[in-house]
């Protein structure tokens, strides 16, 4: 039984009175003494390393012009189009851009984001890493910082009031969640955007998700890939060995080693069948997931700028899905496994109940396996509390894989697109509405 101060400094009186002062050493002693506190030094440099493979059944061009063309309305699917937009751009460039690791898994490619930062320089404009020969990549990689940019000059500021404008939401949404063949009860969880509430919106979107911050291209942060050094990560490059941070300001002893659970990840091998109860969703198991999640968007028009946009996830809790497809803390991923938010890594397969996306509705499907993060320091962390810990660097590593589609999958998505010759007229009346024109009538153009 746990005793309060005021408890103890009792039971010392009574010992007192009793027993005499002998009694009263010993009931000190036992008393629970606060462990020291071990003085905690912020690294001289810091290096971050994202990870990334992404995987997709969809022809590059039609999927990443359908992205291309989302949401421009504000707001979260403003929001949404824009990342879409970003990861359309980013996956048809020419070139290695700095950004894939953070694509939401649009495209398929693997992709490594990098950068260094120095204390001792805080406006280090460009270092240098050496690699293992396993990247394929020759023996470095050039990081550069992007240049500050010039401020602009402030004019005279308009006082006048303005009255904010805003086209107000239209349409429903609605939220199902849980691998199975059937609809749970009590679902699906619907809100009318035409009527809601600012409150209701919060209610109706439960998000989980924290990602923390990674990789970054920014004045003071050299990062790769960049302009000077746009490579492409081969589909056989491993990050496995040693890799060392090179520039001024940075430590000499800044060099780390990478193993098999920091390497770039198989790319996801999803398969989906159609039956009488909806959709099977089956998935080779991937060597270092953490865990696994999957979320659909979809919807029904009405021929309209309304309709219902639906969302499903395979948590066994509500939850949109959108702050669960990146990367998440280890701690995290291994508390919603225990929610059922998260598939544990043993899982290979989840059902989508039947009735939830109407044939046609060309819901989009993206998946995610974690990896895991992983901390690197020097020195290392003394046990000894009473040592203070100072180290030289550190460095964070985050991986993950991404795997995009179409509910069902390309072959019945494009055989619907495409039509037949006997039948015309039902493969135009079948044709798949765009996910994200859908949004952007539910929520503004």
């Amino acid at each position: 039984m746990t005793t309060t101060p005021s408890q103890r400094h009792l039971a010392t009186a009574i010992a007192v009175a009793l027993y005499g002062v002998g009694t009263t050493a010993a009931l000190a002693q036992s008393a629970p003494s606060k462990p020291p506190q071990q003085v905690v030094k912020p690294p001289i440099a810091l290096a971050y390393i994202d990870v990334a493979t992404a995987s997709s059944d969809m022809p590059g061009g039609n999927m990443m012009g359908a992205a291309a063309q989302g949401g421009s309305s504000g707001g979260l699917f403003g929001a949404l189009g824009g990342l879409a937009r970003g990861a359309a751009v980013a996956a048809t460039s020419g070139g290695n851009t700095f950004g894939q690791t953070r694509s939401m898994g649009f495209g398929s490619g693997r992709y490594v984001d990098v950068s260094v930062y120095t204390n001792k320089n805080r406006s280090l404009a460009d270092a240098t890493q050496m690699i293992p020969a396993a990247m394929n990549l020759g023996e470095s990689l050039k990081l550069v910082a992007p240049i500050p940019e010039k401020p602009v000059p402030v004019g005279p500021v308009d006082e006048k009031p303005y009255e904010p404008s805003y086209e107000k939401p239209k349409g429903k949404m609605s939220i199902y969640w849980g691998c199975g063949e059937t609809i749970r009860p009590g679902q699906p969880r619907t809100l009318d955007a035409a009527t809601a509430r600012i409150e209701d919106f919060g209610k109706f979107f439960v998000a989980r998700g924290s990602t923390t911050k990674g990789a970054r291209a920014e004045p003071g942060h050299p990062a790769w890939p960049n302009k000077q050094d746009d490579r492409q990560v081969t589909d056989s490059a491993s990050l496995v060995g040693q890799h060392s941070f090179i520039g001024t300001g940075l430590p000499e002893s800044f060099k780390v080693s990478l193993g098999a659970p920091q390497d770039l990840m198989p790319p996801l091998q999803l398969s989906q069948r159609r039956n009488e109860s909806g959709f099977d969703l089956e998935w080779q198991s991937i060597p270092h997931a953490r865990g696994y999640f999957i979320a659909v968007m979809g919807g029904k028009s009405d021929g309209s700028d309304s309709g219902e946009a639906i969302f499903w996830t395979s948590s066994e809790l509500p939850d949109v899905g959108f702050g669960l497809l990146d990367y998440q803390s280890n701690t995290n991923i291994d508390k919603w496994i225990g929610e059922k938010v998260v598939l544990p890594p043993a899982a290979t397969r989840c059902a989508v109940p039947k009735g939830i996306f109407p044939e046609g509705s060309g819901g989009m499907l993206r998946m995610i396996a974690y990896g895991s993060d992983a901390y690197f320091a020097f020195p290392p962390r003394p046990t000894d509390p009473k040592i203070a810990w100072e180290p030289e660097w550190q460095t964070k590593v985050r991986v993950k894989s991404t795997f995009f589609s179409i509910l069902g999958g390309m072959g019945e998505s494009e055989g619907r697109r495409r039509g037949t010759r006997e039948e015309p007229a039902k493969a135009k009346e079948e044709k798949k509405p765009n996910p994200v024109e859908l949004l952007k009538g539910l929520f503004g153009r």
